[in-house]
């Protein structure tokens, strides 16, 4: 029997060790195992999202071109009815973006220019077709890449009829850009798409004629491919209608049909097993997910994946990317670690069996000894007063220290109390069922303002703030059998004053577990708080002092590289004038496009060297100049914004003194009004919307004032300050950035909030002291 309770101590002890492995390792790996899930999860979205935009960035250029080609041709800049001009156009577009296959314009009489690169020797050909009444000309061109002619030809067999295809077809009935579905073109024999884009009528129904781009679409494959997605996924593009048009294989994409010609495979034959398990439910036309993405998980021969697919990329393109992966990719090192710890665990419970078998019997041996004895005195077979065994030495020397630990424990008493009255810290000692007050120190009465004659009859949630007591209730220190608790609450002192305080408290339990008292110390941290305060705000404003700073180095940074592009830009539409003068026959129109390009590009490049002299702390050049015109200037360049938001602009000033300040700087700032009160207006369905400027004179000082009929300022944003803003897209810097640069001109920005009808702001200049003729009277409105 005693063997039996030795082993049994064992067993539970090594039982117990690894129940409590196990319950570690499966938890840990239950944890680590949905963790690793959602990152897999997480990087499938992403793959997703990368797969998104890049497609957008590859066919972005391609509706760029095309647009640009049918504004030229509808303004007249560009000849639809000359090809060798339309042809160069077309060359020049084909040549500088690699992803275009061809380019192409057909017209309503059926004549059509056609540019594209050719697979042969010669890198590019054209094909012609012109329309002379009855008579139909069609001719190829094939040319080097500095669009020399190698040779050309006649073909009089050619019956290529551009209005007959369906890319013209369609764009004509939309009268809009429109993409066609996926296929494989026929001369590459590669995946590609159509865009068109039709060229309208100067004041007419109908059109001129329509601006196509093929696009290959291999690339796509090629970028699919070299994504790492675990160790074995995959992500492809799905049509509409099923078809597969990008995969890491390109390979797998084309099939011939019953024609012989060539076609996409359909996500239901698609020869990628796995990924054909997972999205055939696509094929044949489909309903994906239209705003948040759809994560599923399947099995294929006995293996576990998870897939994940987007939102279709837009309303043109109607893709959706579908991304799978193997499960075992993510948690699969989880699984081996898991088995590991289980034998670990194993084994560790056999060791700590086989120790606590032997520390049992140790432990056991006196007490046997003293019960075998027990039983020989009562049997008659030894003498009581034999010497003792060295068991009965070993309980003497037990009970020995039995009562030295009771004399101890009587001196600990003595000198806890002794503690407790002198303690530095407030002490207090509650009934754990009612919470009354049934000791307390010096120290407490100190803290709280109540004497010892006060306290008895309190409890501890009556000095608990009276929005605090919803904390506590009367046998708050009962609860729980190992309760200890620390938390900061706000005290009500005896003259009314509040304090907060941090509590420790215990429990002290007697040796049947049942509740003395519970012991609690006080912490006066009324300055403490008030510090930690001070320091949350300074680091408010550290963060904020140090996101301006960051963003004023991105800002200078972008200022220094946008200058170079916009110089070139005034360069190359110097030298287009210049070429347009040359020419005898050359269109007005032009000259007045190239003089407007030369003349914003020159004005950027001033509003970026402000920008930037305003980043770096550059002292502002102050020139005298006239408001008028510079409001003038600054309506025109917000009026599209404006249209575009059924907002009408008012500017009514008569003549005005010159001022004296940073024109850029006063610029920028007018048309960062104009624009907040467009967006204000537009974002709401208000049936008055305008903005009105206006301006006066007052004493030596000109006042500008921007008002709009919009739904005004919200009273809980505050103005000019920075990261404040309602704009879902804004980053709250446009108003501390504007009242800035007004006070960096001696000037003052504000808002008037007497304006009830929407919102007002106003700013003053100082006028020019040299400025004559024009000036109003003081006070006046012009």
């Amino acid at each position: 029997m005693k063997n039996s309770l030795g082993a049994l101590l064992a067993i539970g002890l090594a039982g117990l060790q690894l129940v409590a492995v196990l319950a570690v390792v499966f938890t840990s790996y239950v944890t680590s195992e949905r963790a690793m899930l959602n990152h897999a999860r997480n990087i499938l979205s992403d793959v997703g999202v990368n797969t998104t935009e890049h497609s957008k960035g590859f066919l972005r250029p391609a509706r760029g071109a095309a647009e640009l080609a049918a504004r030229l041709s509808e303004n007249r800049i560009l000849a639809s009815d000359d090809p060798k001009t339309l042809e160069r156009f077309l060359f020049q577009q084909l040549k500088v973006t690699p992803q275009f296959s061809s380019l192409y314009f057909g017209s309503e009489d059926g004549s059509f220019v056609f540019v594209m690169r050719d697979p042969g020797p010669i890198p590019f050909r054209t094909k012609i077709i012109t329309m002379d009444g009855d008579t139909r000309r069609s001719e190829q061109i094939w040319r080097d890449a500095n669009f020399r002619e190698i040779k050309s030809e006649v073909d009089p067999t050619d019956n290529f009829d551009p209005r007959t295809r369906p890319w013209y077809t369609r764009a004509r009935d939309t009268l809009d850009t429109i993409w066609t579905d996926p296929y494989i073109f026929f001369t590459a024999q590669q995946p590609g798409i159509t865009l068109a884009a039709p060229v309208r009528k100067d004041g007419a129904q109908g059109i001129r004629g329509v601006v196509g781009v093929d696009i290959e679409i291999s690339s796509i494959s090629e970028f699919l491919s070299n994504l790492r997605i675990g160790n074995t996924g995959k992500a492809l593009i799905i049509n509409r209608n099923g078809d597969v048009i990008a995969h890491p294989n390109p390979e797998l994409l084309k099939t011939r049909d019953d024609d012989g010609n060539l076609r996409f495979q359909n996500i239901r034959e698609f020869e990628d097993k796995v990924a054909r398990e997972a999205f055939s439910w696509l094929g044949d036309g489909f309903d994906p997910p239209t705003h948040n993405e759809a994560f599923s998980k399947f099995t294929f021969d006995d293996e576990v994946y998870i897939s994940t697919l987007t939102p279709v990329i837009s309303g043109n393109l109607p893709w959706t990317i579908a991304v799978y992966a193997p499960e075992i990719d993510f948690i699969g090192g989880l699984k081996q670690s898991r088995a590991m710890s289980i034998w670990i665990a194993v084994c560790v419970a056999i060791a700590t069996g086989i120790a606590g078998l032997a520390l049992a019997n140790y432990i056991y041996r006196p007490v046997r000894a003293f019960a075998v004895r027990s039983a020989l005195v009562a049997q008659g077979e030894i003498d009581p007063s034999d010497p003792l065994p060295s068991t009965y030495r070993e309980l003497a020397h037990a009970n020995e220290t039995l009562m030295q630990q009771i004399v101890a424990r009587k001196k600990a008493e003595r000198e806890y109390g002794q503690t407790f009255d002198l303690s530095s810290r407030a002490m207090a000692q509650t009934a754990p069922e009612t919470g009354k007050l049934l000791k307390v120190n010096a120290k407490f009465c100190e803290i709280t303002g109540y004497d010892t004659n006060d306290i008895k009859d309190m409890r501890y949630v009556d000095l608990i703030h009276p929005d605090d007591r919803t904390l506590f209730n009367s046998d708050f220190f009962a609860a729980g059998d190992g309760f200890a608790t620390r938390h900061e609450v706000r005290f009500i002192r005896k003259n009314g004053e509040s304090i907060d305080v941090a509590v420790n408290a215990i429990l002290i339990r007697d040796h049947n577990g049942a509740p003395l008292h519970a012991v609690v110390t006080l912490d006066d941290i009324t300055e403490s708080k008030a510090q930690e305060n001070q320091i949350a705000r300074l680091n408010r404003d550290l963060i904020h002092l140090s996101r301006g700073h960051t963003l004023g180095q991105m800002a200078a940074g972008l200022a220094h590289e946008l200058n170079q592009p916009l110089a070139a830009i005034a360069q190359n539409t110097d030298t287009a004038l210049l070429i347009v003068d040359s020419l005898s026959d050359s269109p007005p129109e032009l000259r007045e496009v190239l003089t407007e390009v030369e003349e914003q590009s020159l004005r950027a490049g001033d509003i970026i060297r402000a920008l930037r002299g305003f980043i770096m702390k550059d002292a502002a050049s102050a020139t005298s100049f006239d408001i008028v015109e510079l409001i003038k200037q600054a309506r025109r360049l917000v009026q599209p914004e404006a249209t575009e938001a059924g907002v009408a602009i008012n500017a009514r000033m008569g003549a005005l003194p010159m001022v004296s300040a940073n024109r850029i700087q006063v610029a920028q700032v007018i048309v960062n009004l104009l624009r907040n009160a467009v967006e204000a207006i537009g974002e709401s369905d208000l049936v008055r919307r305008e903005i009105n400027v206006a301006a006066q004179q007052v004493d030596s000082r000109l006042e500008i004032s921007v008002e709009d009929t919009g739904p005004g300022i919200d009273h809980k944003i505050e103005l000019f300050t920075e990261f404040e803003t309602t704009k879902a897209n804004g980053m709250g810097l446009g108003l501390s950035i504007c009242r800035t640069m007004i006070e960096a001109n001696s000037g003052k920005l504000w808002h008037d909030a007497t304006y009830t009808r929407g919102a007002r702001f106003c700013f003053t200049l100082p006028i020019h002291q040299d400025s004559s003729g024009g000036e109003a009277e003081p006070g006046k409105r012009n």
